[in-house]
Formats: C-alpha cells, sequence, structure tokens
C-alpha cells in the first residue's frame, strides 16, 4: 500500500486531471489513515478479537482497492486510498495473534519475520507495480492489490485461529477522537510543510494544533479508566526507548529509499545519474526485500541468545555503516544494489526486534494496541524522513538539459542525515534496560474471552 502508487506519482496530475499539489494528496491520505488506524485497530483487536479485526482491516483494504480501480478522479482515488491506509493495522494484529496462539520456540522467529514485512512488502511492492503501471493499464495495480487481499481474507478465515484473550471493557472513542486529531494535524504539517513553506500560517498553525490537542489528550488518557494507549505503560523505560528508536530508524530507512532510486533514474547529463528506467530501479530495489526476509530468522536467534536489545544495536549499527558507506558507492549500479542489501540488513535485524522489546514490557492484552503504537512510531519516522529528505532535495538543485535536477551534494547530504537517524537510534537504543532472550516473553494460555482477567498467566 505504501509503494503502490510510486510508479505513479510523475503522471498522477494528467491521469486524475488534477494539479501537482492536489494529486500528493493520494499519498498523503493513505499515511495519514494508517496512522490514526494502526493504534485503533490493535486496541479494537485487544477488545473485540484480533482475527475479526484483521479481517475488518483487510476488507477496508479490498474495498479501498476496488474504488481506486473504478477511479479516474481525484476525489474518489483519495476515498480509496484512506479506506486502504485503514488496512495498516494487520502487523500490529498479526504480531498479536502470533503471541496469543505460538508456542515459544516458533515465536520469536514468526514475529521477526512479520515486523520485517514493513520493509519487505515496500521493496517487493515497488518492481511489481512498476512493471505492471508500464505494460497494463494503471488501474490494474489496484485490482491487484484487491484480489490479493481478498486472498488474504480467505486464508485467514481458513487458517488463523481467533485469538481467546481479550480486555474486557468500552473502547475508548474520545481517546480515539483527540490522538486522530493530533496525528492528523501533526503529519499533515510534516508532510505538506515544504510545500504551504514551514513558517506559513497553516504549517505552524498545524503544529499549534497538534501539540496542543496531544497534550490535552495524555491528560486525558492518564485520568482513563480503559484508555486508548495505557501512557503508563507506554512510559516504562523499555516502552519508551524502543518507541524512540523506531521513529528515527523508520527516518533512517525511508531516506535511502528517497536517495537511490532517483540516482538510478536521472539522466547522465547530470554527471551522477545513471539513467536507468522506473522498473529498472525498483528491480535493484528488490533484492533489499528479500534479504530483510532471510534475514529477519537470524534476528530471531540472535534475539534467543543474547535478547533483543543487542539485536536492535546491531541493526542500527549496521544501517549506520550503510549509509556512511553509501555516500562513497553512488556511481555504479551494483554499488547502489549493494548497499540498499546491507541496510536492508540493518533495517531487518531492527525492525524485528522491536516488538519482542515491546512485548517483553507489557501485559498480555494490551499487545494490540502497543504493537500498534510502535508500528505507529516507525511512520512518523518515514514521515519526517520523506519531509525532511524532501527539503534538502528540494533546495539543493542543479540545471542540466533544461531542466533542474537534485545536485550530487543533496543526494549525499540526505544520506549523512541517515546515517546520522541511525547512529541517534543507536545511543536510544543503549538506554533501553537489558531483558533475557525473547522467549521469556510472556505467552499466553487459558485465558478465554469470559474470562474477567485482564492480564492472563503466563505458561
Amino acid at each position: 500500500m505504501q509503494t503502490l502508487v510510486v510508479p505513479l506519482l510523475p503522471n498522477l496530475p494528467k491521469l486524475l486531471d488534477t494539479s501537482p499539489t492536489d494529486a500528493s494528496w493520494v499519498v498523503t491520505a493513505t499515511l495519514l489513515s494508517g496512522a490514526v488506524c494502526t493504534p485503533v485497530m490493535g486496541r479494537l483487536g485487544d477488545m473485540f478479537g484480533k482475527r475479526r479485526i484483521l479481517i475488518v482491516s483487510l476488507a477496508l483494504m479490498v474495498v479501498g482497492s476496488a474504488v481506486c480501480g473504478l477511479s479516474d478522479t481525484l476525489l474518489p482515488m483519495v476515498l480509496g486510498r484512506l479506506l486502504q491506509g485503514a488496512s495498516f493495522g494487520v502487523i500490529p494484529l498479526g504480531i498479536s495473534i502470533m503471541r496469543d496462539e505460538l508456542p515459544p520456540a516458533k515465536l520469536g522467529s514468526s514475529i521477526a519475520l512479520m515486523s520485517a514485512t514493513l520493509g519487505i512488502g515496500g521493496a517487493i511492492g515497488l518492481p511489481v507495480a512498476a512493471l505492471i503501471a508500464q505494460h497494463a493499464d494503471w488501474h490494474m495495480m489496484f485490482w491487484a492489490a484487491g484480489a490479493i487481499g481478498a486472498l488474504d481474507i480467505v486464508l485467514v478465515l481458513l487458517v488463523v485461529p481467533e485469538s481467546p484473550i481479550r480486555l474486557p471493557g468500552r473502547f475508548d472513542f474520545v481517546g480515539a477522537g483527540g490522538l486522530s486529531v493530533g496525528l492528523v494535524a501533526l503529519l499533515l504539517a510534516i508532510t505538506k510543510g515544504a510545500g504551504w513553506g514551514w513558517g506559513s500560517a497553516t504549517t505552524l498553525g498545524l503544529l499549534g494544533l497538534a501539540v496542543v490537542v496531544l497534550l490535552g489528550w495524555g491528560r486525558l488518557e492518564l485520568r482513563t479508566a480503559q484508555p486508548l494507549v495505557d501512557l503508563r505503560i507506554s512510559a516504562r523505560p523499555q516502552v519508551l526507548f524502543t518507541n524512540l528508536a523506531s521513529i528515527v530508524v523508520g527516518f533512517a530507512m525511508f531516506a535511502q529509499s528517497l536517495v537511490f532510486p532517483q540516482v538510478l533514474m536521472n539522466p547522465e547529463i547530470t554527471d551522477y545519474g545513471l539513467g536507468q528506467s522506473m522498473v529498472v530501479a525498483g528491480l535493484c530495489m528488490a533484492p533489499s526485500g528479500i534479504v530483510m526476509m532471510l534475514v529477519s530468522p537470524l534476528s530471531a536467534r540472535l534475539s534467543a541468545a543474547y535478547g533483543p536489545k543487542i539485536s536492535l544495536l546491531a541493526g542500527t549499527l549496521v544501517i549506520a555503516i550503510g549509509y556512511a558507506l553509501s555516500v562513497f558507492m553512488l556511481d555504479a549500479i551494483w554499488k547502489i544494489v549493494a548497499m540498499s542489501v546491507l541496510s536492508a540488513v540493518g533495517v531487518a535485524l531492527a525492525y524485528a526486534a522491536m516488538p519482542s522489546l515491546i512485548m517483553q514490557a507489557v501485559p498480555i492484552g494490551e499487545t494490540g494496541s502497543a504493537t500498534g503504537l510502535n508500528t505507529l512510531m516507525r511512520s512518523i519516522g518515514t514521515s519526517t524522513s520523506s519531509a525532511v529528505v524532501g527539503v534538502v532535495l528540494a533546495n539543493l538543485t542543479m540545471r542540466a538539459g533544461g531542466h533542474e535536477f537534485p545536485s550530487h551534494d543533496a543526494f549525499v547530504t540526505a544520506l549523512w542525515l541517515g546515517c546520522g537517524a541511525a547512529v541517534l537510534g543507536l545511543l536510544v537504543a543503549l538506554f533501553i534496560p537489558g531483558r533475557k532472550p525473547v522467549e521469556a516473553a510472556q505467552i499466553p494460555t487459558e485465558t478465554r474471552a469470559d474470562d474477567p482477567a485482564t492480564v492472563p498467566t503466563a505458561r
């Protein structure tokens, strides 16, 4: 869902008969919807059944894909993308179901792979979407996504059991509304600030609104008996520093994905561009997704032996090294592929460790909302990365062949920013309290939906 429309971005204004500024809402809408729905879906899963809400999330994605597949104008396309973004909660829901159902021996590797799909899907989806866009009607991308979502629903119904764990109580509608308003204001300011102007009244007003609303929301959540997000649990050092690390690792991961494709596709007359097509650029990024899939079990074994904190530290270190080397490796396709693969190793190690760190510190009944919040933190990191790198690339430019392009220095600066974010993630991760290996995390047993206990006992 995140990279599905990337091949269409240059042509969206013409395809939807709109301006480039308005066409950007096709991307922004999914980001906002995903940010709001991820923690909400996690909480609903904790309360009403994770499998049930997982199916609802996938169904929203299928409906959204169909709406996009039928769209030729902006408004229905944005509506469809809003519905697609509502499916982002499948990651925390899937992790929660695994925690409830799997034996300890399989839990670590399964969660590691599930968490790493946040990177795997984007890396593999980009070349697939580019191939479809180049050789078929662009609507086919959305119909293909809808078909995969429908297949997912069937497979969930056939093979995924409903979790017996329930968190009793009422849903915090006021808390959900407050979080939604605060997040939308914050992310709109981050993603649109460059276009509106960072000093404009709109951008500053949204940032101010976000601060006021989120502070008020936090105060309200602390006073609510059954909050959407239990901030007392979120303030525990292991949860707090893991979430902070998630933001900067998300920033680092996304910065590279904004740099490498442009270097590959920019024309050779820029003296640094490699003149490749979008399909070739996408295929160059695909190996990183495969590497993430292969490395995530390694992260699970590392976490099992030494604890997930070590996996997170190793991941951020590898990302930092990959970015530092990338600065000197932008002059050949094979070098870019090698650097994207190296960074993917670090992302897989780091992303796979984060859910385990969260789950070790939260009650079983809070798994969905806690992992949903962690996923949200990663999204905030990627959104911030997009805004910051976008500003760098827009302000450090050069002219070649009568057109304006980001300069080589712009891409180098962006890579150093990613390196700095990875180093910051490494420093933040050092503050995470040491814990036992991942198998020590709580695993549920006999608690059922009608059990009044909020936190079931471990096996």
